[in-house]
């Protein structure tokens, strides 16, 4: 299998870009250590977050024990459910998340539900804990992303914009391959490219972006939940662009709608809703009150 990566717009060329270390005798994919470089990333955070904001910061480190496992199990369930013909045939390969198979949006559903039941036997606010873990979960997606990088993965439709990248075919899963790559396809030295999308960076850039948007928004929220529901939002736009160019779509039974893309379509118009009325109805408070 040939490893290199190019940006050939941007004359990045990486001859050599391997998807794993061994360390004696045992691989350890990148995918893994970046999926891990990132909930760690993203429990500090959260914790920070707490300790500014004058909650107990070690609440969060207890929360994300919990948080975690539950995250990791419901990202692998959501991908297996919408990729049941993948896995139907040989059921153990369901637990080898080793080369990739994790759906953000199942993570996201169970740390909300282990959110929300934590935050009852703790008797905490639960919508001051999803704003506080909002920031490291965001930060953490966008670390995370770079494991589809060095798994060559998660990547979009040809193009020849300015940050297109260059894949040898032979390192690529050919179910992700359409057409129009293979109309589009080079050959180098008896070496067959596609150029395509690289959705990871795209996705790592736009949750910096939404990183960058809550830490600003937080100064100016009214109620407890709004930064969260801006992460909503944000977040829910971007993925339902960026799902829209990739080609390893996972798709609603019978429809073949790409389920992340319309979850995030949903999530996000829910989100601006929830904000507009909730901010609709403090001003209608504040006005009362001022009488």
């Amino acid at each position: 299998m040939h490893r290199t990566i190019d940006f050939p717009n941007i004359g990045i060329h990486l001859k050599s870009v391997g998807d794993h270390i061994t360390v004696f005798g045992f691989d350890i994919t990148y995918y893994g250590m970046l999926i891990g470089l990132g909930i760690l990333a993203g429990i500090f955070i959260a914790a920070a977050e707490a300790k500014r904001s004058g909650q107990n910061s070690e609440d969060y480190f207890d929360l994300a024990i919990y948080a975690v496992i539950f995250s990791i199990i419901g990202a692998r369930i959501y991908y297996v459910i919408f990729s049941w013909d993948m896995y139907k045939d040989d059921l153990l390969s369901i637990f080898n998340t080793r080369q990739g198979g994790l759906a953000i949006y199942g993570g996201v559903i169970a740390a909300v539900i282990t959110v929300i039941i934590y935050a009852r036997i703790k008797k905490m606010s639960a919508p001051l804990i999803f704003d506080t873990a909002g920031l490291g979960l965001v930060a953490g997606q966008m670390i995370g992303r770079w494991g589809n990088f060095f798994n060559r993965e998660a990547f979009g439709e040809y193009t020849n914009n300015l940050l297109a990248m260059k894949l040898p075919v032979d390192a690529v899963r050919g179910s992700d391959i359409t057409e129009l790559m293979r109309k589009h396809m080079e050959q180098v030295d008896g070496v067959s490219y596609i150029q395509v999308h690289p959705t990871f960076l795209y996705e790592s850039l736009w949750c910096l972006m939404v990183l960058v948007i809550m830490l600003i928004y937080r100064k100016y929220k009214k109620f407890d939940g709004e930064v969260f529901l801006i992460y909503l939002l944000g977040y829910g736009v971007g993925r339902a662009w960026i799902e829209g160019l990739r080609t390893d779509q996972l798709l609603l039974p019978g429809v073949g709608w790409p389920v992340s893309q319309v979850l995030a379509g949903i999530i996000a118009v829910v989100s601006l809703g929830l904000i507009i009325y909730k901010r609709y109805k403090i001003r209608q408070e504040t006005e009362r009150e001022q009488r």
